[in-house]
Order: structure tokens, then C-alpha cells, then sequence
């Protein structure tokens, strides 16, 4: 029976997915437009990624953009759902839709448009349905690529677990099904070259989150780890400090005089503003520091703990004394099978205990 897909499919994979295409494609980035849930009309349809060539005669580089024409829509499958006979009939009314959407008619040509179908998983009765009652030809063209012949649009279908590592690496990694330790090395040796990249970034945490025991083992994982832990920080330090500084002024205001001029009021809440951001800063700024020091402490032990290094050896390499490792030594060292940040929540919780 087809797995009906969740919420939560659509919020976990889809936008690593939007991400990752965008990755796939970045050889041609400047000639292509990327839109993502393209809504069609007033009703609930959507294409999952619609991509727009800006020069419609100059063709798409990457393998899996060579069907690519002026509109081509996307149908993203996640790891644990099924490309269906049905799947199939809804995209083609949504490439069809898509055509009739516009102010103007034939604005959009059939011919200009094509269809992607990107699945995990061998779709056999759709590939049958497709042969046998639509009497399509559907030829390999390369590993884990698949054109439908027998349409005047132009389809394709990928199954990302078949695709070459070598070519296209982040769509077929991003599955919760990675067990090669050296897929999930080649991955992290990649994002080191692109980890200034938003895009990467955000496949990557999707893909670690989907294969936490995969990279478990995995060296050097704790530098990556925490340069995205330490992205998250970043971006809870500012949420942080704006919500603090937007009350705080907000109070102040509340309390000054209805007959206090514009000119005054605008000059207390510059100076209360600034006065806030800069305590709100200080106070919020430590607390992450504390906590990336702390999770970096947990990541160096945990991996020093594989290598059956003991505290006194450990201390030596950091060079600090074993007393102030002892406590973080003893919860990596008795919860080996836990992520660095269970263990730093563990970590966290007996520091408060011994400070109360």
C-alpha cells in the first residue's frame, strides 16, 4: 500500500531538497530561476520546484538538467514515499494547468515544458503502467536516470539511489538510508570546500539529522558539527537580543509622558536601544560562548573516548588539569551511544546541580 505523506515529509525533506537542486544545478545558476511550492491558482496545487531557463537555447550542463526547456517542473519524492501511477497523472495535470494559468493565451507553449519525477525508490508498476497502457518507451539514459519517450512533453524520472556518486553526489545522499561510512566522508570532504554556502549547509544538517549513527563514527564530524551548531547560536544570539530590545523599549515607552515631544521620544528610544543592545549582547553572547565551548569540549572527548584514550591521557593532549574534565569525561565516557548534544545536556544539567 503507498505511504501517504505527512507534514512532516513535507517540512523535513522538501527543503533540503530545494537546496540540494539548486546545488545539482549551480553550473548554470545564473540562466536558471528557482521557485519552490510554485502555487497554481486559487486552490491548494502546488509543484513541488519549478525551474525557469532565463536564455531558453543555451542548454543545461548537469546531467540531470539535459531534458531541461524554458519551464520545467519537479516532483520530489522523500526517501520513505513511493512515486505512483497516480503521482504520475497529478504532475502531468499540473504541467498542463501550468500552461492554461497565464493572462494571455498559448503564452507558455506545451513544447516549452517539462516533467521530473525524483524518487528514492524504483518505481516498478508506475514504470509498467507507463509501458503497458501508455505504451511510452522508457529508455536509461545514465545511472539512475530514465526518459519516458512516447509524449510530446518531455519527461524524466531519477532515482537518487542510482545516481552516480561521482556526478551527483548531494541528491543522492540525501536519503535517511546513507550506511557507507565513505559516502558520508566524501560528503563532509565536499562541504569543507563549500561551507561558506547556505545551500550546503542546509543539506547537510538534513542529511546528518536523517543518519545520525552514519556519521557517528565518522572523523573530524565534530568540527562540521559544530560549525552548524555554532550557525544556529549565531542566529539565536540576534533573535535573542531584537526580542529583548523590542520589550525593553517597548516598556520605556509605555511610561513616558503623552506630553513629551516627538523629537524627545524618538531620542530616549535611541538611547534606551542602544543601551539595551548592548547589555542584551553582553548577557546573551556569554551564554552561547559557554555553551560552543562546552559542546566543543564534549565533541574532543567523545572522539578521544573511541580511540580508548583514558582522562589522564585526554587532560595531557587538552592541557588542562583532569579534575575539570572529570565531570564531562564520566557522562561521554558512560553514554557512548548518545549525539554531543544529549551529552551536553546532560553536561549542562549536572553543572546546575553543582552550582545550586
Amino acid at each position: 500500500m503507498e505511504q501517504k505523506k505527512t507534514e512532516s515529509d513535507v517540512t523535513y525533506w522538501h527543503p533540503a531538497f530545494y537546496a540540494d537542486i539548486q546545488i545539482e544545478l549551480q553550473e548554470d545558476a545564473d540562466n536558471l530561476e528557482f521557485e519552490s511550492e510554485h502555487q497554481l491558482g486559487t486552490n491548494p496545487m502546488e509543484i513541488d520546484v519549478l525551474i525557469i531557463k532565463k536564455e531558453n537555447d543555451r542548454p543545461v550542463k548537469k546531467n540531470i538538467g539535459k531534458i531541461f526547456r524554458k519551464y520545467n517542473i519537479m516532483e520530489y519524492k522523500s526517501p520513505d514515499d513511493s512515486l505512483s501511477v497516480d503521482d504520475f497523472y497529478k504532475v502531468y495535470g499540473y504541467a498542463c494547468f501550468y500552461k492554461t494559468d497565464v493572462p494571455h493565451t498559448d503564452s507558455i507553449p506545451i513544447q516549452e515544458i517539462t516533467i521530473t519525477f525524483i524518487a528514492e525508490k524504483y518505481p516498478r508498476k508506475l514504470i509498467r503502467h507507463l509501458q503497458q497502457v501508455k505504451k511510452y518507451t522508457i529508455q536509461k539514459t545514465e545511472a539512475g536516470i530514465y526518459q519516458v519517450f512516447g509524449d510530446f512533453i518531455p519527461i524524466q524520472i531519477i532515482i537518487t539511489k542510482k545516481l552516480s556518486r561521482k556526478k551527483n553526489l548531494w541528491l543522492k545522499s540525501l536519503t535517511n538510508k546513507l550506511c557507507e561510512h565513505e559516502n558520508a566522508k566524501t560528503l563532509m570532504a565536499d562541504y569543507i570546500h563549500h561551507s561558506q554556502n547556505k545551500l550546503y549547509r542546509s543539506v547537510l544538517e538534513t542529511i546528518i539529522r536523517a543518519n545520525p549513527q552514519t556519521f557517528k563514527e565518522v572523523n573530524d564530524m565534530g568540527d562540521i558539527f559544530m560549525e552548524i551548531v555554532q550557525e544556529k547560536f549565531d542566529k539565536k544570539l540576534k533573535e535573542a537580543v531584537d526580542q529583548e530590545v523590542e520589550k525593553a523599549t517597548k516598556n520605556l515607552l509605555e511610561n513616558v509622558q503623552k506630553s513629551i515631544t516627538d523629537q524627545v521620544t524618538d531620542s530616549v528610544t535611541k538611547e534606551v536601544t542602544e543601551s539595551v543592545t548592548k547589555e542584551v549582547t553582553e548577557s546573551v553572547t556569554k551564554e552561547v560562548t559557554e555553551k560552543t565551548k562546552l559542546m566543543e569540549r564534549i565533541s574532543l572527548i567523545q572522539k578521544k573516548c573511541k580511540k580508548r584514550k583514558p582522562l589522564s591521557i585526554i587532560a595531557d593532549e587538552l592541557e588542562t588539569d583532569p579534575d575539570e574534565l572529570c565531570m564531562v569525561y564520566n557522562i561521554v565516557f558512560e553514554n557512548t551511544e548518545k549525539s554531543v548534544e544529549e551529552l551536553y545536556e546532560l553536561a549542562a544539567g549536572a553543572v546546575s546541580l553543582r552550582q545550586a
